[in-house]
């Protein structure tokens, strides 16, 4: 198969550059921002070569893993286009549920239960599928906004600070070319929704109903500090907010957050 984009997507004027093997689609896609690109434009290999995930990690993509990055460029504020990371979670997560119709149905109730965690990340039962990295650039008077989404199709890297998984070990039996039609016309969807930031309270509910561990102990490395509590929510600007036992809320703006047991082992 070939990447091609999804019929709504097509329709609503997005464009396609697709690459057998590339070193980042991220840094690929700002590139082009840089020498005039305008997008709506994505960028997709099934092979990343120096993909980047959060805090500069590495973000292994071995050939048959779905590499994509959507572009696009705006008028908004750097801080409210930070919030359009949490319209991609949704994005890919109503894409898996598309494309993983046939599993369910032959897994019943064995079938993947897909969650988002704060701040970028999707999970299937619990272990990480996907990373969103957001990067975002001044060009001329307008910001260009690179959405990089990687997810584990055939493999997912062993190692990792949160345990990882492939599509392939949840018995889902499909090709990257599959999901990232999906994407791209779920990306439509919710990207209308967002409407550059102003629909931001309708995306926060719905992120809301998909989150993993809302309610649940929580903590969140931020830096030198860990903050410990009870994830009570996210903010109006997408921030979390973790109920300490003293009842206090602190907003949290960045971090790594552990839920559960692993919640208690990180904060000694």
């Amino acid at each position: 198969m070939t990447f091609t984009l999804g019929p709504r997507a097509i329709a609503e004027g997005y464009r396609l550059a697709a690459f057998d093997q590339i070193g980042s689609t991220n840094a690929e896609a700002m590139l082009r921002a840089r020498d005039g690109e305008r997008g709506p434009m994505w960028f997709v290999t099934p092979e990343q070569t120096a993909g980047r995930g959060r805090r500069q990690r590495v973000w292994v993509a071995p050939r048959g893993n779905l590499a994509s990055s959507i572009l696009e460029v705006t008028d908004v504020q750097p801080a409210v286009a930070a919030t359009l990371g949490f319209a991609a979670g949704l994005s890919l997560e109503a894409a898996l549920q598309k494309v993983s119709i046939e599993a369910a149905l032959r897994l019943g109730p064995d079938s993947p239960k897909y969650t988002l965690k704060w701040p970028n990340d999707v999970l299937a039962n619990g272990k990480k599928l996907s990373g969103i990295l957001l990067e975002a650039e001044a060009v001329g008077q307008r910001l260009a906004v690179v959405v990089g989404i990687g997810t584990n199709v055939v493999a997912a890297p062993e190692g990792t600070p949160t345990p990882a998984v492939s599509l392939a070990a949840l018995g889902i039996q499909i090709g990257a070319e599959e999901l990232f039609a999906a994407l791209s016309d779920a990306w439509v969807e919710f990207r209308g929704i967002w409407d550059d930031g102003r629909g931001f309270p309708e995306i926060r509910r719905l992120w809301l109903e998909r989150a993993a561990g809302l309610g649940e102990r929580v903590a969140v490395q931020t830096g030198t500090a860990t903050v410990e509590g009870i994830f009570d929510t996210i903010d109006e600007t997408g921030c979390l907010i973790v109920r300490t036992a003293d009842g206090e809320r602190m907003q949290v703006t960045a971090g790594e957050v552990y839920f559960g047991t692993a919640a208690s082992v990180r904060a000694n």
